[in-house]
């Protein structure tokens, strides 16, 4: 059996990785279709997505990523680049590597703000790729970045040991259902497994705590600001915008906002969720995607 911090989710399919700037990227695959990229935000993983990819591998070609933000298994290279724009372009060399076409990508949480970067930034690479954005509860042009109750990560991450210190309270299960922790991302409480999985391994892994302290520690508003304001601008993608209407991390209000100012915005809410909508709501979320996404 699998360590607690290393396990994933036998629904999620086959594991696969990717060499990559700065390192290994570990990815996970199941069904065939259409191609649909799923990410994450700090301290998650491709768990995140078990559930949706489930109801959606029979249509499409599910790929949740296991980006470098602190849950993750391999630990990328010392010298990685895992500022906005470093994160934002391992999406983009999946998409390229894999040479996918008519993707839609899909990010929750922070890994929403990466994937407006990846197609902001790197349009040139993977905007031929790309077909549609899907995002739910996560930060917009008119959100903080990181928002509260997290906005001490970045100071806390300038030192590795000081961000270990504050993760290293995350071994204990109660601690997790805190604000400050995924207690407002997470409507109820988490599976064990799934909580295991996104907790412990910055605390098991020098090198996963080394990788989410670049992370966090480069986190600001401008960079996901300005890629918001140039997707409002000049994209011509169809974006979904899927969210809880009790989320109070990532309001709803500048939700409705970003989908009212994109060219094809639209706006789906869910009920009964906090932030974390793929583990609250996955038949909610999963149906949304499936409309949208289809051919």
């Amino acid at each position: 059996m699998s360590a607690p911090h290393r396990w994933r989710s036998e629904l999620l399919g086959e594991a696969r990785s990717l060499e990559v700037e700065g390192g290994r990227l570990d990815y996970f695959e199941r069904g065939e279709g259409p191609a649909l990229v799923f990410s994450h935000g700090w301290l998650a993983n491709a768990n995140l997505w078990r559930e949706v990819v489930d109801r959606l591998c029979d249509r499409f070609r599910c790929l949740a990523l296991d980006l470098p933000l602190g849950s993750h298994r391999t630990a990328m290279g010392p010298d990685a680049d895992l500022g906005p724009h470093g994160v934002a372009s391992l999406i983009a060399d999946v998409l390229e590597q894999l040479d996918l076409s008519a993707v839609t990508l899909v990010g929750n949480d922070s890994g929403g703000a990466y994937s407006q970067m990846a197609l902001a930034r790197h349009g040139d690479r993977i905007g031929g790729r790309v077909a549609r954005l899907i995002l739910t509860s996560c930060e917009t042009p008119y959100d903080e970045w990181p928002p509260e109750p997290f906005t001490g990560l970045p100071a806390a991450a300038a030192d590795p040991e000081v961000l270990g210190q504050l993760l290293k309270a995350l071994e204990d299960p109660e601690v997790r259902l805190a604000p400050v922790a995924y207690g407002l991302l997470a409507k109820r409480p988490l599976p064990a497994e799934v909580s295991g999985s996104y907790a412990l391994p910055a605390s098991r892994d020098e090198g996963v705590l080394r990788d989410v302290a670049k992370a966090m520690a480069s986190a600001a508003t401008a960079p996901v600001r300005e890629a918001g304001e140039q997707l409002i601008a000049s994209s011509e993608i169809p974006v979904l915008l899927i969210w809880s209407r009790e989320d109070t991390v990532f309001p709803i209000a500048h939700a409705e906002r970003y989908a009212a100012a994109l060219k094809h915005g639209r706006l789906v809410s869910v009920e009964d969720s906090f932030s974390f909508t793929p583990e609250d709501q996955p038949a909610a979320v999963a149906a949304a995607i499936a409309e949208f996404a289809r051919p």
